[in-house]
């Protein structure tokens, strides 16, 4: 995977909603920026040497541009923060080359898009693709409130807006989102896209499940780590298939920070089981899954897992590395 950067500059900065400011990136050379498709991310290099990832929100045929929105979460790990409170316009930063593991499936007659709260990003990204490409979809948006609520003027003024349903928790009962109605409406094969709150995907992922839409239908993008600790972890080894290696994973120490400490390096990015940057092959050993990437049927197969935050239910894993 490629780790190369690219030195973009703020050229807009912007109050999007509560609690939201929107960011315009540009190349700071005039050049064309990497091609992008909906769906697709990028890491934000911070201030205090932090590395965020944020989605992409232009419509991907914006060459010349990168767009993204940041909540500020006063009890995250300081990337919204400092993105919001050092980064200014006209600044200079580092960010990483478009990646996409939320991606639009293809050859689909048509696509339910449910956004929650900051989770519109990606969203909608991909109601502008599919608006643009002639393919039909649907869009529910859903916040805590009409203030909170990123890109309402955008969508409003967008082709889609008959498309589209705003749905806050504090409005007429009336507007509120109804999950199993508009699962039960969904045309014989359509595709689901979620992103939000935790609460809110396990929700709209559990519902869908319950009404037997299969997995290869499901496709959701998580904003924090589904990270899992607890006082009952215990130590195992990994052994290196390579080299042969074995290394020691204390009760308190992930397997990439055990991995670095024996000069073994493997890639990571959220650090937080969500970006799949890390993801490595089990060769041997079963997995003790805590990552928000991989789907339960990849889990099931107990033949590759994220280093970051995942650990192993058997004494010993032995990693293709």
């Amino acid at each position: 995977m490629s780790t190369a950067t690219l030195t973009v500059r703020v050229a807009r900065k912007w109050q999007e909603a509560r609690d939201i400011c929107g960011f315009e990136f540009v190349s700071d050379d005039g050049s064309p920026l990497p091609r992008f498709d909906a769906g697709a991310h990028i890491d934000v290099h911070l201030p205090g040497g932090l590395v965020r990832q944020y989605s992409l929100c232009n419509h991907p045929e914006h060459g010349d541009r990168y767009q993204i929105a940041v909540l500020r979460d006063a009890d995250g790990r300081g990337g919204s923060r400092a993105i919001h409170d050092e980064v200014r316009q006209g600044d200079t930063v580092k960010i990483g080359m478009p990646r996409n593991h939320f991606p639009l499936a293809p050859n689909v007659p048509h696509h339910l898009l449910l956004a929650g709260g900051i989770g519109v990003t990606p969203i909608l990204c991909m109601a502008e693709r599919l608006f643009s490409s002639g393919i039909a979809f649907d869009l529910h948006y859903c916040a805590r409130s009409t203030d909170r609520m990123a890109f309402v003027e955008r969508i409003n003024a967008a082709g889609f807006r008959d498309r589209t349903r705003f749905h806050v928790d504090d409005g007429d009962p009336a507007q509120r989102f109804d999950l199993a109605a508009t699962l039960a409406a969904a045309p014989d094969g359509t595709h689901l896209y979620v992103c939000g709150p935790r609460g809110f995907m396990d929700a709209v992922l559990a519902e869908a499940r319950a009404r037997h839409w299969a997995d290869a239908r499901l496709h959701y993008e998580f904003f924090g780590g589904a990270i899992e600790s607890s006082d009952t972890d215990r130590a195992f080894q990994v052994r290196i298939a390579s080299s042969g290696q074995v290394i020691d994973v204390p009760a308190a120490c992930t397997v990439v920070a055990a991995l670095a400490a024996n000069g073994v390096d493997v890639l990571t990015s959220c650090e937080q089981g969500v970006c799949g940057t890390c993801m490595t092959r089990v060769l041997q050993g079963e997995p003790d899954h805590r990552d928000a990437y991989l789907t339960d049927d990849e889990k099931a197969a107990g033949d590759q897992f994220m280093p970051c935050c995942s650990r192993s239910r058997t004494d010993m894993l032995v990693l293709d590395l």
